[in-house]
């Protein structure tokens, strides 16, 4: 049984966990310098990172378990925009990982509609997300929600940038 609910600080330990595994599985390949990944992992997925930025009332993050096991996460950033080209009333979509086991079972896609009613709820005109240039699974997942490519920024780790590809989308309401 899949069950996806909001994270509070009490889930900072298995969050900082999912983080680094699945930031490992779906980005490590493209990470020739192994102590960079273990580098950005200890710092984004550090214990103290996770609790401030879970404190952050801008900040809403979703836990997904399967069978009550954790299985992934979702992150959704309130009053965010990208430069100039969202609207003023955006929101970013900044991460949706799923550890690789259960990519099968489609649940990114229930939890980036959770996600989205979400964002409608709150009334944001726009989302947008940064996705590597070569994440090509995570590309056609976006471009099959109806994002557009907008732009491009530089996403660093440890010592090296890598280009990620801007997406954003208006946000339809019903």
């Amino acid at each position: 049984m899949i069950t996806i609910r909001i994270a509070t600080t009490s889930d900072a330990e298995i969050l900082a966990l999912l983080g680094r595994i699945t930031y490992s599985e779906s980005h490590g390949e493209y990470i020739d310098n192994k102590k960079h990944l273990l580098n950005y992992n200890n710092e984004a997925f550090s214990l103290k990172k996770i609790k401030e930025s879970l404190s952050d009332t801008n900040n809403l993050f979703y836990l997904v378990y399967v069978n009550n096991l954790p299985v992934g996460y979702a992150k959704l950033v309130l009053r965010a925009t990208f430069n100039n080209e969202t609207p003023e009333n955006s929101c970013r979509l900044e991460r949706i990982y799923i550890l690789n086991e259960f990519l099968p079972l489609k649940i990114g896609q229930q939890l980036y509609d959770i996600l989205i009613n979400k964002a409608i709820s709150l009334n944001f005109d726009c989302i947008w997300l940064s996705v590597y240039i070569k994440n090509n699974r995570a590309i056609q997942f976006y471009l099959k929600n109806n994002f557009k490519k907008i732009g491009s920024l530089q996403f660093k780790v440890d010592e090296t940038e890598y280009e990620n590809t801007v997406f954003s989308k208006k946000i339809e309401r019903i």
